[in-house]
């Protein structure tokens, strides 16, 4: 070994060791640093923002969907409640398999192939990231319990409750009071978002859809602290659901039910209104339909029935339903006839059963006409013409008048107009003008038109609610309310606005009115004059009354009968048949109903529809003194 190897130099070792050592020291010293600065940033500058990240970790804002308001009728009962349902939701991003869970939810709950597909379409619907999709609802206790014990299989899977709408007059009142129908695609694109951010369904019917502003209510929220799978652990803050509001109608669920079993299995449509206020005590469209089967869901099959039946269930005929009103629209022309002075009540005319308009071939025929020409009403004043319904007297009356003059009367009393308060769905009927056919037929206004005119028929057409509305206007001798179905409400409703009040009908002095008020009195209380001196009524529901009716029957023609031929119901399919009609208000005096029945192809006017409102404005009078007493 050489001596320069051995000699060691400690000096510089130690300068060496001291210079590692301060550099690691520095080292060290900044990256703890470095660590300092990171946790100074971490829990001070940016601690608002990874707090934040944190919360959403584990906590969540849920939307909390408002109770709907209720709906009573006038006497307090409840006519649309609200019921707690279970409900399976699920919130896809959740789950890491979907298909799979689906198959698991499938299987536990012995769920159809129908089932499946309704899920998978839920699913398929817009909705906001993370939220839960309610793809099941109405789940039975056995199917709650079945998905609790099955909880650890169902990642995100929830189970809700929540209040959905429940009718208990089901079939009842379902025209009266409306639906809630699922939200859609369409729906969406109407409301305002968050306040539906909750919900399932809106008003799409009715009451139901006329108030859904004040009914629905108005949102909440709720934040919640989550688990690792989702699952709700606590709540955190709450922002309570303003509650809808609740609704009173004039609607008397009680003659509701009387109206239903007056109707009995035939179509057809009923409207008995106040004529004090214009308030629907009662409105029936027969055949209808269970308002709840959209709620709680149908099959397919059950919708399919529904919507394709020939008996239209689904349908308002109450308000939607346009036909010619016959007979009962002759009170009309007979104040018309007066109010332009083309004719009086002390004028008489020769009813032989036919009528001819001067220079045509053409004959009219009335309905007490025979073949053997044996038909006809005698000498026949306006008094006269109303209780025995003499046709000719009317196309005499009618062939007489200027059209227009007969249409602007007629429009005084809200025909061919909705002058309904709460029911923008009514139809306006057709008040046939000769522009109209002009336009719609290329055709002139005949003479001839103006004669079928006169007795409700041609192209004439009128809504049960809109005779209803003509009833309470004689009712009240002139003054026409506006029908109406809200009596009241928990809050001002602001959906109505302003109510304007019709003018009275013009043109008539008390006396006028009192005088057809007479004469439709006679429809239904004048017998033993013998066949040709009875009130057409009076045999059918004249007997026994304890209070005094005025009303008019009215037959109105489907199909044209051939010149010279009678009619005869037997040849006829059932959707062919007449019309059956009836207007009426009692007590006379004192008028606190008025009401309009059809009984589509129901027959005479008389013997079918008048039945119908006899037993009906029993049942409102009799209630009424009860509740007197």
């Amino acid at each position: 070994m050489s001596l320069e190897l051995s000699i060691k130099d400690p000096g510089r070792e130690q300068d060496m060791f001291a210079g590692r050592a301060i550099a690691l020291f520095v080292v060290v010293v900044l990256m703890f640093g470095v660590l300092v600065a990171r946790l100074v940033t971490l829990q001070i500058v940016e601690h608002e923002t990874y707090q934040s990240r944190a919360d959403d970790n584990r906590t969540k804002i849920q939307t909390l969907a408002p109770s709907r308001g209720m709906i009573y009728d006038r006497n307090g009962r409840i006519l649309a409640d609200n019921k707690t349902s279970f409900s399976l939701a699920i919130v896809p991003e959740r789950t890491d398999d979907l298909d799979a869970l689906l198959h698991s939810i499938v299987e536990i709950l012995t769920l159809t192939p129908q089932h499946l597909e309704r899920i998978r379409n839920a699913l398929d619907k817009p909705r906001r990231p993370d939220s839960a999709v309610v793809v099941l609802e109405a789940l039975s206790e056995k199917q709650v319990a079945m998905l609790a014990v099955n909880r650890h299989r169902l990642r995100g899977v929830e189970v809700t409750s929540q209040l959905i709408r429940s009718y208990p007059m089901g079939e009842l009142a379902a025209h009266a009071v409306g639906s809630v129908r699922r939200l859609t695609k369409e729906d969406l694109r109407t409301v305002e978002p968050v306040q539906y951010s909750g919900s399932q369904f809106i008003g799409k019917r009715g009451v139901e859809a006329f108030y859904e502003k004040s009914l629905h209510g108005k949102v909440g929220y709720q934040k919640v602290e989550t688990d690792a799978y989702g699952r709700v652990r606590r709540v955190l803050e709450v922002q309570g659901a303003q509650t809808g509001q609740n609704l009173t109608l004039h609607l008397d669920s009680r003659l509701q039910v009387a109206s239903v079993a007056a109707l009995g299995e035939r179509r057809g449509a009923i409207v008995a209104l106040d004529p004090r206020t214009g308030g629907v005590l009662a409105m029936v469209s027969q055949p209808s339909y269970d308002p709840n089967l959209f709620v709680t869901g149908m099959s397919i099959s059950t919708f399919d029935d529904l919507a394709s039946s020939i008996y239209l269930p689904l349908f308002n005929r109450a308000v939607n339903g346009q036909y010619a009103p016959g007979s009962t629209f002759k009170p009309v022309v007979g104040l018309a006839g007066i109010s332009s002075g083309v004719t009086q009540w002390s004028e008489t005319i020769e009813d032989k059963g036919w009528f001819q308009l001067p220079g045509q071939e053409r004959v009219y025929r009335d309905w007490s006409w025979t073949k053997d020409d044996s038909g006809g009403q005698g000498q026949v004043d306006l008094n006269r013409a109303i209780y025995r319904s003499s046709n000719v007297y009317f196309y005499d009356l009618a062939s007489r008048m200027e059209i227009g003059s007969l249409l602007e009367f007629a429009s005084q009393f809200g025909l061919g107009r909705n002058v309904a308060v709460d029911i923008p769905e009514a139809s306006t009927g057709l008040l046939p003008t000769p522009e109209w056919k002009r336009k719609a037929k290329n055709q002139p206004w005949y003479p001839g038109d103006s004669v079928n005119l006169g007795i409700g028929q041609g192209d004439l057409l009128a809504t049960p609610m809109q005779m209803a509305t003509v009833a309470a206007a004689i009712a009240n001798r002139g003054k026409v309310v506006r029908p109406k179905m809200l009596l009241s409400s928990d809050v001002s409703i602001d959906e109505v606005g302003t109510i304007d009040e019709l003018p009275s009908v013009l043109g008539l002095d008390g006396e006028d009115w009192e005088l057809m008020i007479d004469a439709m009195e006679n429809v239904v209380h004048r017998g033993g004059q013998g066949f040709r001196g009875n009130g057409t009524a009076w045999a059918y529901i004249g007997q026994q009354v304890g209070y005094r009716m005025a009303g008019k029957s009215g037959t109105a023609q489907v199909v044209e009968i051939t010149q010279g031929e009678e009619y005869d119901e037997e040849q006829l399919s059932e959707f062919r048949r007449k019309h059956a009609w009836f207007i009426a208000f009692a007590p006379v005096d004192d008028p606190t109903i008025a009401l309009a029945v059809l009984v589509e192809n129901g027959g005479g006017g008389s013997s079918v529809a008048a039945p119908v409102a006899r037993a009906i404005i029993d049942a409102h009078l009799t209630e009424e003194l009860a509740s007197i007493h």
